[in-house]
């Protein structure tokens, strides 16, 4: 069963532009029960999804991380005001790599593990904005680093026709025979010390060989742009760095973002 916490489409239901102005500032955080479990997430709702249809940025933090400091670190909203996004949390989930014990908060890794607990957790949750808010159903996003970059993927693999556009980072996946074209930004590190670089160097063949991508050019700070006959772009986004996110992470995500966005833009591929 799946219900919208009455707080949450209170703040949000058209008409109480106090609420929606009062978000603005700030993501607040709202609440879903799925399956008779409560989740959460930190909501920045733009004052203009009363009236305009505007796009959506899903953003999933990694194993053992939480909404808040991706919020903090990874912060869209305070780059694209005119964005929603909604900053996801996760709860204990055995780690791949990390934390088999599963007391840290995370992500399922495929279909049909954890139940999809969190794959209906994102169904939930993009229903109950398009029932409250005006959105860009042509425009709707998802990032996320690690464990959530994975997850990311497996929005991909399974919710293909809800997205325009991913961004996966530091993060590979088990679901690439199931992926078809759609543009995407990956970013690695050089010296990743959990999710090997070597893995996302394959990772990024197969993106390129998925979307029909031909040579590279530059695209900003430690990026290549590979354009696709298939209308799908692949950025590859490679830091000297490990398994952090670089200082460029979310800049690099939101114009890639805004560039699907905006047709023009997007024809500089």
């Amino acid at each position: 069963m799946l219900t919208v916490s009455s707080a949450f489409s209170g703040a949000l239901a058209l008409g109480f532009g106090l609420a929606i102005s009062s978000l603005a500032a700030a993501p607040e955080r709202r609440e879903w029960t799925v399956d008779g479990v409560t989740r959460e997430a930190l909501v920045y709702v733009p004052p203009q999804a009363l009236s305009n249809a505007v796009p959506v940025v899903f953003v999933f933090h990694g194993h053992g991380g939480n909404m808040r400091h991706m919020a903090r670190a990874f912060p869209c909203h305070a780059l694209w005001p005119e964005a929603l996004v909604v900053y996801m949390q996760g709860v204990p989930t055995p780690g791949r790599l990390t934390d088999p014990e599963g007391k840290k908060s995370g992500w399922q890794n495929a279909p049909g593990d954890q139940g999809d607990r969190d794959l209906k957790f994102f169904d939930a949750v993009m229903e109950s904005l398009r029932t409250t808010c005006k959105i860009d159903g042509r425009r709707v996003y998802a990032t996320g680093h690690s464990n959530g970059g994975g997850f990311t993927y497996l929005l991909w693999a399974t919710r293909a026709y809800c997205f325009d556009a991913f961004a996966p980072c530091a993060a590979v996946t088990t679901q690439l025979a199931r992926l078809t074209p759609k543009p995407v930004l990956h970013l690695a590190g050089e010296r990743d010390p959990l999710v090997k670089f070597v893995w996302q160097q394959q990772t990024l063949e197969s993106l390129r060989r998925i979307n029909r991508c031909g040579a590279g050019q530059p695209w900003g700070t430690n990026a290549t742009l590979y354009a696709s006959s298939a209308g799908a772009p692949v950025i590859a986004l490679i830091h000297p760095g490990g398994h952090e996110l670089p200082p460029e992470a979310a800049p690099s995500v939101v114009r890639f973002f805004k560039e699907r966005a905006n047709p023009r833009a997007a024809k500089k591929e």
